[in-house]
């Protein structure tokens, strides 16, 4: 018995000696850029993307995190608990490194591109993770982090977890028989709506709810006018809950181009939080899920069957 124990105790430290090795050595990720970063200490992060906050925590990496950015709003502690960067495209760069991190883990698109440029010349490591609006684009989002980590089979976990969502979610998706046309509405400034086209956030998350985005002929984000939103027929409006300057119902119901739309004769608005609706973590398939029981209510009772694993799994040793 006392061998065996001894055995144990070996076979532990070694297992702990072969881990510090390989950080030791560094792990390298092959980040958005299309650069290799070798990372040597995962121990003091910074955190910009509230997907990324999200996954670090699912993965039980909460107590390295040194500071986030204002887009970390899930869970709720991580703003309450962690100092914030400030917004993810307005960062400063004395801001992050006054942090002392030994990595920063930054989604694609954060800025601006100066102070980007001077956290890229520190000498701490930065990883661009890249933000592609697709089922394979969320699971590998969350390898890469878990990689970065040195926590590959805790990312396997929870992008099995995911994907059993995904798989959920694309059975309640295949009970749509007729898509509505939704329209993604961000703003609507005087009088002019600012509304999500093709290869954006938006566009996905309705995709996967089983819609079809009423815009079809640009990419990203624009200002379109009265004559763009009669022409494109949208039988639903769908926008993000901010804390202040939320979109309301009301301000879309009396809009002249909306007005001679399907949108105002259905009266039908929905808002969902935003990083829920459109941040593209471990939550996705419950927020698409939500959504397509707002779009489509007869989807109910078996949307009710739809448990996320991802929300309950144990993926943090």
């Amino acid at each position: 018995m006392a061998i065996c124990r001894t055995l144990a105790l070996l076979a532990t430290t070694c297992a702990f000696a072969i881990g510090g090795a390989a950080l030791a050595a560094g792990i390298t990720v092959h980040d958005a850029r299309n650069r290799d970063v070798t990372i040597s200490d995962p121990a003091r992060i910074v955190s910009i993307g509230g997907a990324i906050t999200e996954i670090l925590y699912a993965l039980g990496f909460e107590d390295r995190l040194a500071g986030v950015d204002a887009t970390s709003l899930y869970p709720t502690s991580a703003l309450r608990d962690k100092p914030n960067v400030g917004y993810m495209r307005q960062l400063s760069a004395e801001g992050v490194l006054g942090l002392n991190p030994s990595l920063v883990l930054a989604v694609q698109g954060s800025g601006p591109k100066e102070t980007m440029d001077v956290l890229e010349a520190a000498k701490v490591p930065l990883v661009l993770v890249p933000e592609t609006f697709s089922e394979q684009g969320l699971l590998d989002k969350i390898k890469l982090v878990g990689h970065a980590m040195g926590a590959d089979a805790r990312a396997e976990c929870l992008t099995a977890a995911v994907s059993g969502d995904l798989a959920q979610l694309r059975d309640l998706r295949a009970k749509v028989t007729k898509p509505v046309r939704v329209m993604f509405v961000m703003s609507l400034l005087n009088g002019r709506a600012m509304a999500a086209g093709q290869n954006t956030a938006a566009n996905e998350i309705i995709a996967l709810a089983g819609g079809v985005n009423a815009i079809d002929s640009y990419e990203g984000y624009k200002i379109i006018n009265d004559e763009a939103i009669v022409a494109a027929r949208p039988d639903v409006v769908l926008s993000i809950e901010r804390s202040k300057g939320s979109l309301e119902a009301e301000a879309v119901f009396v809009h002249p181009a909306f007005a001679m739309t399907p949108v105002v004769a259905n009266k039908a608005f929905i808002a969902m939080e935003g990083l829920y609706l459109l941040g593209f973590g471990p939550r996705t398939a419950a927020a698409a899920r939500d959504l397509s029981v707002k779009l489509y209510p007869a989807l109910a009772p078996q949307a009710e069957r739809f448990t996320p694993a991802a929300l309950t799994a144990n993926c943090r040793q």
